[in-house]
């Protein structure tokens, strides 16, 4: 069900196809490879609103409203990191697995897909700043080796899901559902949210 290579080029295809034409939100073919395609928009669009509220003209008024897009977004591509694992483990549990005893990895793969769907967009935009007409001297070299270090760490980590996935199927290897558990949207656990709320009922 997991193939890194396949959810890179992915990730890097839409990565292109979304900066020339931003509208465009075509689906991937199957289930989970159209859930990793949801997964990774919510990063891209999450990259870009952040690059509105780093925009030096930017107003107070603006930035507010970047800033709760900001939060939207994140919360949503959170959410669907877990939707991603609990895919994953659904499509397990019909074959008697993850192994219950078995040592749990740190990092669920969810967690890994969005980590690699973050280094498809450094590694794009780098890539851009390499080939930046008017650049200062030295800045498509400092970018090359920005790249090259980026490309081992996406391969590194690539090779990491496909290792706990292999684990998971030999039984070898589990992990688990961790809910990120974020407090921040929520106006029942934020006091900045729920606090304000009960200063204007009582007024």
């Amino acid at each position: 069900m997991i193939s890194a290579k396949e959810i890179a080029a992915l990730q890097d295809r839409l990565t292109r196809e979304w900066h020339e034409a931003p509208e465009k939100n075509e689906n991937s073919a199957g289930d989970w490879l159209d859930l990793v395609a949801r997964q990774h928009r919510a990063n891209f669009d999450l990259w870009h609103i952040e690059d509105e509220a780093r925009a030096p003209r930017v107003t107070d008024a603006e930035l507010a409203r970047v800033k709760r897009r900001i939060d939207q977004t994140n919360q949503l591509r959170n959410d669907l990191a877990e939707e991603l694992d609990r895919a994953l483990l659904k499509w397990l549990e019909a074959r008697g697995l993850p192994n219950a005893v078995a040592p749990l990895n740190s990092e669920s793969p969810g967690l890994i897909v969005d980590r690699l769907s973050i280094l498809a967009l450094k590694i794009f935009h780098t890539r851009e700043e390499t080939e930046r007409k008017g650049a200062p001297e030295g800045h498509a070299e400092r970018n090359r080796a920005r790249l090259q270090v980026l490309e081992e760490q996406r391969t590194d980590l690539a090779a990491c899901l496909d290792a706990i996935w292999h684990d998971t199927l030999g039984g070898t290897r589990g992990f688990k559902l961790y809910r990120q558990m974020k407090m921040y949207n929520d106006p029942a656990l934020n006091p900045a949210v729920y606090g304000d709320s009960a200063a204007e009922k009582a007024r």
